[in-house]
């Protein structure tokens, strides 16, 4: 079972966020990194036995309908918290109708039908602290309305467990272990998707194409990245190393001063001796 349930959503007027790589939040956690891991996991996913019942679930949301295409350009003036999350909600919907097709396109050594099947799960909207954030514009002013009116949440959105059910329908079902995936389930039974183009081929392509590219990129940065970073931990390494080196060698040059220092100041014996000789001189 695999339930890919990492999701983020700046809350309205929020700026545009990039993570480390470069790449704008949003789409790097609803979409890229999930389209990622299934493709580290595909060999694992299409080899299991057959009679495991191996599902891979995708969350989603009504949002996914907002965008007009994949194909349409997301520039940084025309970036909105709304049209980004709606893009990369429609990513994940149609990278899932792909990866199912890419699953079943697999023939298993004992020539027995592909038991993964991905199921797409609607919830809802629900009393989650995602969903508070968004309301609240992530403010405190936001937070302090939410709370005096919160007879208003609570009447029209659903609690954390309800929202909940469908998921845990999703996995537990036993229909949906028997014939196609790419099913969408929503209040806890299937219904049809809202676009067609959700399982259009030539978009599900295009999208494949350049996420793979994408992240190829981004991998080749960060590991030309991780080489300097290596090359320069190994600079300061040397040059921890040959400090440390000179501080032993001074100190080694201190101590053989000392010594010389200690050969020519005469002993106490010869320092007695001296007196001495010095005191039976004047004497005499």
């Amino acid at each position: 079972m695999l339930i890919l349930c990492a999701n983020t959503l700046t809350p309205p007027g929020g700026e545009r966020v990039e993570t480390d790589e470069g790449v704008e939040e949003m789409w790097m956690v609803n979409y890229l990194a999930n389209f990622h891991l299934l493709g580290i996991l595909s060999p694992a996913l299409r080899s299991q036995p057959f009679d495991r019942d191996v599902r891979i679930i995708v969350p989603t949301c009504s949002s996914y309908i907002a965008f007009p295409d994949l194909g349409s350009a997301l520039s940084k003036k025309q970036w909105t918290p709304k049209k980004a999350y709606a893009r990369s909600k429609l990513a994940m919907m149609v990278f899932g109708q792909a990866f199912q097709k890419h699953l079943d396109a697999y023939k298993r050594p004992d020539e027995l039908p592909m038991n993964a099947r991905v199921v797409f799960v609607d919830p809802g909207f629900a009393r989650t602290p995602g969903m508070r954030r968004w309301l609240t514009r992530g403010s405190i002013w936001g937070l302090v309305l939410y709370i005096f009116g919160y007879f208003l949440p609570w009447m029209l959105l659903k609690s954390a467990e309800m929202g909940a059910q469908s998921i845990l329908y999703a996995a537990m079902e036993s229909s949906l272990g028997r014939g196609a995936g790419g099913k969408l389930i929503k209040e806890c039974m299937e219904v049809d998707f809202a676009r067609n183009d959700v399982k259009s081929e030539d978009v599900a392509k295009q999208l494949w194409e350049a996420s793979d590219k994408l992240i190829e990129k981004t991998e080749k940065e960060q590991a030309a990245l991780r080489a300097l970073e290596k090359k320069h931990e190994e600079m300061r390494e040397q040059e921890k190393k040959e400090a440390e080196q000179a501080q032993e060698i001074e100190a080694l040059v201190d101590t053989i001063k000392k010594g010389k220092e200690a050969e020519k100041k005469p002993s106490r014996r010869q320092r007695k001796k001296a007196n001495a000789d010095k005191a039976e001189s004047t004497s005499s």
